[in-house]
């Protein structure tokens, strides 16, 4: 499965942000809104760990 880079997602909540769909939208639209925001959620999480936080044992993943 392909997965949407941070830039990816960043730029599609900036389209939908534009297009006046926000979570609270409803429908397909807001429920989608909602997927992509939690994704970008998660992959900045990813991305601003620092390896020192897997030392251990003790990573976030």
């Amino acid at each position: 499965m392909n997965e949407f880079s941070l830039e990816e997602l960043n730029l599609l909540l900036g389209v939908f942000e534009k297009a006046g769909i926000a979570e609270e939208s409803g429908g397909e639209e807001g429920e989608m809104f909602k997927r992509l925001k939690q994704a970008q959620e998660n992959r900045q999480e990813i991305e601003d760990m620092a390896f020192d936080d897997c030392l251990g044992g003790a990573c976030k993943l």
